[in-house]
């Protein structure tokens, strides 16, 4: 799976990288509630919704990241049951995880950014856009 592909796709079709702009133009309910045991956010495919669930009380930043990473479930993985396989079977759901992590970081941090800054290492990148440095290596490769 192509997935710098497929958020340029998505970017075309929305005409924007922002996740909050782009969950407005698709068949999304998005909620806002307080998560328990570090959880973030998650993405659950039921009775035919696409129904995205955020922490309210993470940052605007964390929530663009957490948005745009669910997005990529939405977008990639719509019928795998994470939730269920992560508390009911012993699959390992680790793939899925690092595809939405690059689809996210991918939506987040365009070419241009990286080009503009060429010569910038991965911790200065990461400063420079707020985001991990392992996430920063992700989008890089």
């Amino acid at each position: 799976m192509n997935v710098r592909a497929r958020v340029e796709a998505l970017v075309r079709k929305y005409r924007t990288r922002d996740p909050f702009e782009m969950i407005q133009g698709m068949n999304a309910i998005l909620v806002y509630y307080p998560l328990d045991d570090g959880v973030r956010g998650f993405y659950q495919y039921f009775k035919r919704n696409n129904i995205i669930y955020i922490d309210e009380r993470l940052s605007w930043h964390d929530r663009a990241f957490v948005l745009a990473h669910e997005i990529g479930h939405m977008t990639m993985h719509r019928s795998a049951n994470a939730i269920f396989m992560d508390t009911r079977t012993q699959f390992n759901t680790q793939k899925y995880e690092m595809q939405a992590d690059k689809f996210a970081i991918e939506l987040l941090v365009p070419q241009e950014i990286i080009l503009e800054n060429w010569q910038l290492t991965e911790s200065q990148l990461a400063r420079l856009t707020g985001y991990p440095k392992e996430l920063i290596r992700l989008r890089l490769q």
